[in-house]
């Protein structure tokens, strides 16, 4: 289906390594307390290590909707969410959401193992008051259970960067941290984008391609993929999607 040359994935393997020193860890921007609050480091000095203490993130906004489309299940990422804060309509044969929580959307039938791909089209209709994510999942099992769900996820956001990580129960874990690409156009100034997104599952390799460019390779040992397929879309995004499609 896809010819990858061996430089063209070992040249992406080491970008991969360089991005998971240099990127955010997050699925989302948080943000802190201006620098002006924090006390001044000694000449010399390591900066403090703040951690978690002192960051604050966007509070989901409800978007007074019914939850995912008929045939498909939502889940979202916090037990304490409701689904139903999610808005879908259905516009043509694509799904313009509005969230509302974090979340993943599946269908049961969306189910594969071996080699495959997964890909979907996402929109951008507005740009978030913090930088948000949207992308695929596969892998998938347990998604109904938040103590044991797992599956590995690739999203993007309009800031033109991607990020790959897998989820085990209520962890998460980078595979590739939050990693600008040139391949991965920006929003525009009205903030909207455009995202064709697909994942390559080979015998040994995943490839994560934009827009039709290879964007990422990991050892397919780093990455579930056998297992359920889905979007997922973060918090207070709206965006337009065209729904998951697997294909040998």
């Amino acid at each position: 289906m896809y010819k990858f040359w061996s430089l063209s994935v070992l040249a992406l393997v080491a970008a991969c390594a360089k991005g998971k020193a240099d990127g955010a860890s997050a699925d989302t921007t948080a943000t802190t307390p201006a620098a002006a609050s924090a006390p001044a480091a000694a000449p010399g000095a390591a900066p403090a290590d703040t951690g978690m203490k002192g960051m604050h993130m966007d509070a989901d906004k409800s978007a007074a909707g019914t939850g995912v489309p008929a045939g498909y299940t939502g889940v979202t990422d916090h037990a304490d969410a409701k689904i139903t804060d999610a808005k879908y309509t259905a516009n043509g044969g694509r799904w313009e959401i509005q969230t509302g929580p974090a979340h993943i959307t599946y269908a049961a039938k969306d189910s594969a193992k071996g080699e495959y791909q997964v890909s979907t089209t996402i929109n951008q209709l507005e740009k978030p008051k913090h930088p948000e994510a949207y992308g695929v999942f596969l892998g998938g099992s347990n998604l109904t259970d938040p103590a044991k769900q797992k599956y590995g996820y690739f999203v993007l956001r309009g800031t033109g960067e991607y990020l790959i990580k897998t989820r085990d129960g209520e962890n998460t874990a980078s595979v590739v941290d939050w990693t600008a690409n040139p391949k991965i156009p920006k929003e525009d100034a009205s903030g909207k984008a455009t995202y064709k997104l697909t994942v390559h599952v080979a015998p040994d390799t995943v490839h994560f391609l934009v827009n039709g460019n290879l964007v990422a390779a990991v050892p397919k040992s780093k990455f579930p993929t056998d297992g359920i397929a889905g979007i997922r879309v973060n918090h207070n995004l709206h965006v337009d999607v065209t729904p998951l499609v697997i294909s040998k």
